[in-house]
């Protein structure tokens, strides 16, 4: 991982293991986009010293200012949340951050000091994930014992396939990205204001395979029968482990009934309010703020044939939609 300018000394470690496990020099300096080198100089610098020999070295130049707050400090500030030094929320800003240093340490830093602290800490600006108040942690545990159990079962038994399933709409009400621009010059992009979207739904495996469907109706129970019947056509002669949330459509009478009459298909359901533990959630936000980010579709049928491509795209590279799976908290648990 990379602290802004520099690597970590961990980073720096992974890329010498590479190395030392019999990985070219050329392919680990492509793997983390620096020169070879760059690579080279590590490994020499762990051949002398192991791992004193990684860490950085301390520069030339003034002193750094507050030279008493250490890492071990700041990373105790930052994870106990802003909240607990009396701000509305637990999200940190850079002026909460310096707010909070003058306040304990009786110093003012810029915005660039506070900035590069953080990045010499190891710690990034993330967007948080939802985590739901309606949460029932009691039943996400009975879900980890009683049914992982039994996804895992069920997988050895059928010579199975497992699968994660879930929907989404897609707006036409694009998500921006960023750019740069002159200060104080904000920019501008082109955007329809014409409301709508189109449903999709899709799954995702731990092989990395995609498989999709987007519909120009809202997605009710025989938009999932469909789908799952999908699914099953494309693999003909397997068994599917579908694991999908406890939407009003997947647990109606009349999907269940349909899912009780195929053989080759065993349906699980996540725990309530547990959108973090489905890896295609994961898909969809990809898909919008990566593959999406500012479109220029004008129309549902502009954004249905966009949508249609940029997933194309997506299931025809399996080291990403894998990677993508592998994101979720819970997947190492059907590795």
């Amino acid at each position: 991982m990379s602290d802004g300018t520099h690597f970590t000394m961990e980073a720096r470690r992974r890329a010498v293991d590479a190395v030392l496990e019999g990985m070219s020099k050329s392919a680990v300096a492509t793997a983390y986009g620096v020169d070879r080198k760059t690579v080279a100089r590590w490994v020499a610098r762990f051949d002398d010293g192991g791992d004193v020999g990684l860490q950085r070295q301390a520069g030339s130049g003034r002193p750094r200012k507050l030279e008493d707050l250490t890492v071990d400090e700041l990373h105790s500030i930052v994870l106990s949340g802003a909240a607990s030094f009396g701000f509305e929320t637990d999200l940190w800003t850079v002026g909460r951050l310096r707010r909070v240093i003058s306040d304990e340490f009786s110093i003012t830093l810029s915005k660039n000091t506070v900035w590069r602290r953080l990045r010499d800490a190891g710690l990034t600006y993330q967007k948080p994930e939802r985590e739901y108040y309606e949460i029932d942690e009691e039943t996400r545990k009975k879900w980890l014992h009683y049914e992982v159990p039994k996804i895992r079962r069920a997988i050895k038994k059928h010579r199975g396939i497992l699968y994660f399933q879930d929907e989404s709409n897609i707006s036409l009400t694009t998500f921006l990205g960023k750019t740069w621009a002159p200060c104080g010059q904000t920019p501008k992009a082109k955007v329809t204001g014409k409301r709508g979207g189109v449903a999709a739904t899709s799954a995702i495996n731990r092989q990395g395979q995609l498989l999709f469907r987007l519909v120009k109706k809202r997605i009710a129970s025989q938009q999932v029968i469909e789908f799952l019947q999908q699914m099953l056509r494309h693999h003909p002669r397997r068994h599917l482990i579908v694991v999908m949330d406890q939407a009003p459509p997947h647990t109606s009478k009349k999907t269940k009934a349909w899912i009780d009459s195929q053989e080759r298909l065993h349906v699980f359901h996540l725990p309530k309010y547990s959108p973090d533990w489905n890896p295609d959630e994961k898909v969809w936000n990809h898909l919008k703020h990566q593959e999406l980010s500012s479109h220029q579709a004008k129309s549902k049928d502009e954004l249905t044939q966009l949508a249609r491509r940029k997933l194309q795209s997506m299931a025809r590279r399996p080291a990403l939609m894998k990677g993508i799976f592998f994101r979720c908290c819970i997947a190492e648990l059907f590795n």
